[in-house]
């Protein structure tokens, strides 16, 4: 997705009345997102921009920008469901959706269906519908879901490592008892 040219946002500050105008990047749905401010699409070598850090925030998709399309992204694979999917396709290899829906407890078939319908989207997961009957639909991971499904992996084990700490950290909040 790309950005097209900064386009100004005027607020009211409410203590002068004073407008103040701020800079935000907007975003073309179905555009490539630009290497720096070469304009040339991500992934393709362009000359060094002056500034490392406009850069690095262009690279990334300025996440932090309300209208940045990654953020539909990140709610897919860091939702509670959208977090399993990723691990138990990771874990378990090829699933079939009753397995998916087994395999993750408390998951309702309808938002199963939605996290892996945007999972899909986004070409995180590969649907196979092998036009059977009764149907039978695989799910699994593609190279660039391998890919994402292992970092989130690595969070959720961070997770599960650290529970304890965190409940205590919980526990004590709760008691009215300084974290620490």
């Amino acid at each position: 997705m790309s950005r097209s040219p900064s386009r100004s946002v005027r607020s009211a500050d409410s203590a002068a009345g004073a407008a103040i105008t701020a800079s935000e990047p907007t975003f073309e749905p179905g555009a490539e997102p630009l290497a720096a401010s070469s304009g040339a699409p991500a992934g393709v070598a362009a000359s060094a921009p002056a500034d490392p850090a406009l850069s690095a925030r262009m690279l990334r998709g300025e996440l932090m920008a309300a209208a940045c399309p990654s953020r539909e992204v990140l709610q897919h694979m860091t939702s509670r469901w959208g977090v399993l999917v990723l691990v138990a396709l990771l874990t378990h290899g090829v699933q079939r959706f009753s397995e998916l829906r087994r395999r993750i407890g408390g998951v309702s078939e309808k938002m199963l269906a939605q996290t892996l319908q945007g999972l899909e989207a986004d070409g995180i997961v590969e649907r196979s519908d092998h036009g059977v009957v009764p149907p039978r639909v695989d799910y699994r991971l593609t190279p660039l879901g391998m890919e994402a499904a292992e970092r989130v992996a690595g969070l959720a084990d961070w997770i599960e490592t650290n529970l304890w700490r965190v409940m205590a950290q919980r526990r004590e909040r709760e008691d009215g008892r300084p974290a620490g």
